[in-house]
């Protein structure tokens, strides 16, 4: 008797996306950091989250001066620093989501300082080996990136840089021609956190990438309600919500579930 073999990186990416838009609709990647309120919680409500059905997760590693992200984001990643949360922590949370059958594509999110650390390689290689598909390190520009991209592309995992609101038209054609997986593409200038209404310039900015790249575009920051969500239908192939979930986790992980299946059915 034969095992199927999980098919990872890039190639869980793309099936991903393609089952998205087969489907009429945006692809939803919740973002959870590991190790908040604890380490058990954080993975029951990632693993609660695959269960409805989200396409994707961003797992958030835990650091220390997180300069992307608000304050929901910053409590949530404190916290899980206190309670003695480490990047080995974070691989080892893939590969029990993936023992435990969270079949999803999963990106490890973190800023360059740990992973550089841990050592570049050995990072990339001890997160393909627990099963995570690709990276997103939000201080790290493609100008500075050779390290980092060329042992993901050997790996075959992908790796994520961000265009934003203020991004010009060489920023946006450099971002393309580096792009691997997909775009992760600000809804606004600034940090993470909910927000209430979506910026009336969006369109006009994700034409301007389209124009440059069919490479999926993931629309992150800000994103925290349903009618956001339906606002989206048709102008991106995914999109990421995090604080709205991370503070939902503050009342109960089972809001977390809660949350997450509104936004899902929005879709």
């Amino acid at each position: 008797m034969t095992t199927k073999t999980r098919i990872q990186g890039l190639e869980a990416l793309e099936v991903m996306f393609k089952q998205a838009n087969d489907e009429g609709r945006s692809a939803f990647l919740p973002y959870f950091p590991i190790g908040y309120p604890n380490y058990e919680e954080s993975l029951l409500a990632i693993e609660s989250m695959a269960e409805i059905g989200v396409d994707g997760f961003e797992i958030g590693v835990p650091f220390s001066d997180p300069l992307a992200d608000g304050a929901t984001n910053q409590h949530a990643m404190q916290i899980a620093l206190e309670n003695g949360t480490t990047v080995q922590h974070c691989l080892d949370a893939v590969k029990t989501l993936r023992e435990k059958g969270v079949n999803q594509p999963m990106m490890l999110m973190s800023y360059a300082n740990p992973l550089i650390a841990y050592g570049i390689e050995k990072f990339v290689l001890s997160a393909k080996e627990a099963g995570a598909d690709g990276l997103i390190v939000p201080d790290l520009p493609p100008e500075e990136a050779s390290m980092f991209s060329e042992v993901c592309a050997r790996e075959s995992l992908a790796l994520i840089f961000f265009l934003a609101p203020t991004s010009n038209e060489k920023r946006i054609k450099l971002v393309a021609a580096k792009a691997t997986g997909f775009i992760y593409v600000l809804a606004l200038v600034g940090i993470t956190g909910a927000r209430d209404v979506m910026s009336a310039d969006l369109q006009d900015f994700i034409s301007k990438i389209r124009a440059e790249t069919d490479t999926p575009l993931v629309l992150g920051f800000g994103i925290s309600k349903p009618e956001h969500v339906r606002k989206l239908h048709g102008l991106v192939n995914g999109f990421i919500v995090g604080s709205a979930l991370v503070r939902a986790a503050s009342d109960d992980i089972a809001e977390v579930k809660s949350l997450a299946n509104e936004l899902r059915s929005a879709i």
